[in-house]
């Protein structure tokens, strides 16, 4: 299994951590642990395990941001309508609910908008000037969305309507926009210095502007858009989620508490975990069966019955989305399996009739993570078609469709997830064209999977003391993963047992010490497991208090036979 994956482990730096474990107080695999993550100095690392609201960033740090402060202001006092008009997935449902909850408390008149997923697509459409029109509204506010849409904006700004544009996506064009104010970090001149806010951060720094307040409260809505979008949970963004996750429990929102309920955690101490696999999957899952109003009247609810409602119909559109998208994974397979030729496709592009847009995305994220290839999947309907893309590690998605743009309608997106917009009779030269841009860009060990260890070290430095003391690196997440060990030449301690839903389980030792570990998905091991003479693990390892006395137990995310 070696040949098929690269291990990177960093090089031991002992004095550092020694250093770093002297002046905090802390152990040597914690401190290396620091270092992994860049913090090489006593006062980086103290700070980053001590994030607090004091590290927040100053909101007008962004050059445009007193531009749109004072447009809203103007709106206030004429007595002017609002639209705000967001995305649909969890980043932009919460960056709404923090927008209207906001500038409703300021004495605005808001409406909103989700354009639906399937019947207008992401972000500011040809429609856009009559839907502004019909609500009345004199200021459009975007979430997550419109630095790309110089056309719409334009159009809007001709008929005496401003926009203020909140965004995070990167810009695809020159950003010669006629907006009153662009509040993107990654726009070169924004004159923020954390470029990775998601769509919902930059929002909260809007609504930190106009109230001259930090909103601590609103930081659960902040940090579920944040852990949803996948964004790295460092600097800012750390504190954002740390600050956010530690309010869960005693939230106000009656729609959170009800999700809470519907899904089974409401007693649990939510996690960034929690967040990334079942509030936000819930929460996407109305824009992606259905329309986004569901989840953002949820988020908005004060009253126990209706919120009670709505996260039932969240539920039910959430299994839903499982039935579809396990449907579509099966059948994407097996296009792959009789089109897909891996010696010549380095990005894997396919598409089918009837394919439901909503879900695309998360099907094409298991099979970039399968074959570890740049996956796009594409719905073939009677007019345009749309696709959805995801990457892997070494590769610029969205550089790339910038390259292939000749042959797209429409697009945007991330390094690492996309969307576009493509005629039917346009995929075939699209495919190849995106081929030959990933010949020249990646190379073969870009094709192997990358497992980032932190360590190398035998199960006998691990203890209930050493591994409670991770715990301050939390919340774990992109940019910020839990802590990842490889030991080498264990030896199976027991007879493997298949759990529910093919979790094994079973003991190891490396002579010293002996541990119980699990695996989730791998059953089908459980026989080379038995016939191997020693085995390497890659894992993470936990306390295990199920029973009431703690216990080391490890997370196997890969097994190395002998």
């Amino acid at each position: 299994m070696h040949n098929h994956k690269i291990l990177n482990i960093p090089a031991l730096d002992n004095n550092l951590s020694q250093t770093l474990s002297g002046e905090l107080g802390i152990s040597k695999i914690l401190a290396q642990l620091l270092i992994n993550r860049g913090l090489k100095t006593p006062e980086d690392a103290d700070k980053f395990l001590n994030v607090n609201l004091s590290h927040l960033l100053n909101p007008f740090d962004f050059v445009d941001m007193q531009k749109a402060v004072s447009r809203i202001k103007t709106a206030i006092r004429n007595r002017q309508r609002v639209m705000v008009f967001g995305d649909y997935d969890v980043d932009g449902i919460t960056s709404l609910a923090l927008l209207k909850n906001t500038l409703v408390k300021i004495g605005l008149d808001v409406v909103q908008y989700f354009p639906h997923r399937i019947k207008e697509g992401y972000g500011l459409n040809k429609d856009i000037l009559r839907l502004v029109r019909e609500r009345g509204a004199q200021l459009l506010i975007t979430a997550d969305c419109g630095t790309s849409s110089i056309e719409q904006i334009s159009t809007l700004v001709k008929h005496n309507i401003d926009v203020i544009v909140t965004d995070h996506h990167e810009p695809s064009v020159s950003c010669l926009s006629s907006a009153t104010a662009i509040i993107n970090p990654k726009l070169k001149d924004s004159g923020y210095k954390f470029r990775d806010l998601a769509g919902v951060g930059v929002a909260y720094k809007l609504c930190q502007a106009l109230t001259g307040e930090i909103l601590a409260e609103d930081l659960d809505l902040v940090c579920l858009g944040t852990i949803a979008d996948m964004v790295p949970l460092v600097e800012e963004n750390r504190v954002i989620v740390k600050e956010g996750l530690s309010r869960f429990s005693g939230t106000k929102r009656t729609g959170i508490k009800a999700l809470l309920e519907t899904s089974g955690i409401k007693e649990r101490k939510i996690t960034s975990h929690f967040v990334s696999y079942i509030l936000g999957p819930r929460i996407n899952a109305s824009g992606r069966m259905d329309t986004a109003d569901t989840a953002f009247d949820l988020l908005m609810s004060n009253e126990k019955n209706q919120a009670d409602e709505l996260a039932e119909a969240i539920e039910s559109y959430n299994r839903q989305r499982q039935k579809i998208e396990n449907k579509i994974l099966e059948e994407a397979s097996n296009i792959i399996e009789k089109e897909v030729n891996f010696k010549e496709h380095k990005i894997i592009v396919i598409a089918k009739e009837g394919w439901h847009q909503g879900v695309l995305g998360i099907v094409a994220s298991k099979i970039a993570e399968r074959f570890y290839r740049p996956t796009i999947l594409i719905s073939i309907n009677d007019g345009l078609c749309k696709g959805s893309g995801r990457s892997i590690k070494n590769f610029h998605l969205f550089n790339a469709l910038l390259e292939c743009k000749d042959f797209l309608n429409a697009f945007g997106g991330h390094s690492h997830a996309v969307g576009l917009v493509i005629d039917k009779n346009n995929i075939e030269d699209f495919k190849s064209k995106i081929n030959l841009v990933a010949k020249d860009k990646l190379r073969l060990e870009d094709l192997l999977p990358n497992i980032e260890i932190d360590m190398e070290l035998g199960l006998a430095d691990l203890n209930v003391d050493v591994i409670s003391g991770f715990g301050v690196l939390e919340p774990f997440g992109t940019g910020n993963p839990e802590p990842l060990f490889y030991s080498r030449n264990l030896k199976l301690k027991s007879q493997p047992q298949v759990l529910g839903r093919e979790t094994l389980k079973f003991w190891v030792s490396d002579g010293e010490v002996t541990y119980p570990a699990i695996g989730f998905g791998m059953g089908s091991l459980k026989d080379n497991l038995i016939q191997a003479n020693s085995l390497d693990l890659v894992y993470s390892p936990h306390i295990d208090d199920w029973q009431g006395e703690p216990e080391v137990i490890l997370e196997v995310r890969d097994i190395f036979l002998k």
